[in-house]
């Protein structure tokens, strides 16, 4: 009972996300000469590493909690498996830079928008090279564009210690997504959020450390 009743919440939960929508972005950074065109970036793209983490999410007041599986499988392909934390698969997604194939996603959760919401949040978290456009600053960090399609990838660099800390999704005018990270090491995040502007969903994901 237990088990089939957090199945139902978190699927509702997931159900609860909703479109809604937007100044310039960069209004509050300062041009800089551009040092550097591409960056990789290494947290999740060691292909011999399982990365697990035990997850937390927040939509529209309600708080869920599960696992998110990463693998590298191949030079251009992470499978991304998130479960309940009693081990019952609910999605099962291969994600490339242009593309996304659905393994395996129970009926409850196979809407397009969560499909899509995830699938961009997916494709952020683990994507290793950005070609990089622009460059700015603040007092904080150095701060590199990466054009995406439509939207623009943010890249904060601490000025303290030149580790990412931080990537923002933007459209032209507006914030869309912020992915923070804790590192571990300058190849290991053991602590990611993922906050959405636009939508009252926060994804809190912790690295589980097996015993």
């Amino acid at each position: 009972m237990q088990k089939s009743t957090i199945q139902f919440l978190l699927i509702n939960c997931f159900l609860a996300i909703v479109l809604v929508s937007c100044g310039s972005v960069t209004k509050n950074y300062t041009p800089k000469k551009l040092d550097k065109t591409a960056i990789e970036v290494p947290y999740f793209a060691d292909a011999n590493a399982d990365y697990v983490y035990k997850t937390n999410i927040t939509v529209y007041g309600h708080e869920m909690s599960g696992v998110f599986i990463a693998k590298k499988i191949n030079d251009t392909t992470h499978r991304v498996v998130f479960t309940t934390e009693f081990g019952n698969k609910l999605l099962d997604f291969e994600i490339a830079e242009k593309t996304f194939k659905v393994n395996s996603i129970v009926s409850e959760l196979d809407r397009k928008i969560l499909i899509n919401t995830l699938t961009e949040d997916f494709r952020i978290l683990l994507k290793k090279d950005f070609l990089i456009q622009e460059q700015f600053e603040n007092v904080d960090f150095n701060i590199y564009k990466s054009a995406d399609d439509s939207r623009d990838n943010y890249l904060f660099f601490s000025k303290k210690d030149q580790k990412l800390e931080k990537v923002v999704r933007s459209s032209k005018t507006k914030d869309k997504i912020t992915i923070t990270f804790t590192l571990e090491n300058d190849n290991f995040a053991k602590k990611v959020v993922i906050l959405h502007q636009n939508i009252k969903l926060k994804i809190e994901l912790n690295y589980f450390k097996s015993e």
